[in-house]
């Protein structure tokens, strides 16, 4: 497996990344997802792609690495999302291990993630990789 960080403007992002990345977050447009990149990589939002050994994208995680005064700092996981077809092949496991490397790197003292309420099969996977629920995420839709 191959692990690749993308930055904004790589063709790779619409082409390969965004196939998978678009069944976790399936409103995503090749449009969108470039304003996006745009907008965030100021705010050090980042994409990383996993390749298996046949060059098909099987795995896309968007993260950034976060200073506030709880942890002091984090890199926080914005998506990580494994392509159907290659689930529980390692694939989360190893995109895993490649944003904990890019933490330790930037000084961070936790990985962190949000994950939706109804997504148990990642939460076990999340489990099984020695992460903890250690709070509530809570949400305000505005108008």
């Amino acid at each position: 497996m191959k692990i690749i960080d993308l930055e904004p403007g790589d063709p790779r992002l619409a082409d390969d990344l965004l196939p998978v990345l678009s069944e976790l977050r399936p409103h995503l447009t090749q449009d969108l997802l470039a304003e996006i990149y745009a907008e965030g990589h100021a705010q050090g939002l980042r994409f990383t792609a996993a390749y298996a050994d046949d060059g098909a994208c099987v795995g896309a995680a968007g993260w950034r690495i976060i200073v506030n005064t709880g942890v002091i700092r984090k890199l926080y996981v914005d998506d990580l999302v494994t392509a159907a077809t290659a689930r529980s092949t390692g694939v989360g496991r190893a995109l895993l291990a490649h944003l904990e490397d890019h933490a330790r790197a930037a000084g961070c003292t936790t990985l962190n993630l949000d994950s939706g309420t109804h997504r148990t099969d990642a939460h076990r996977f999340y489990f099984r990789e020695r992460m903890a629920v250690t709070a509530f995420n809570f949400t305000k839709p505005l108008d």
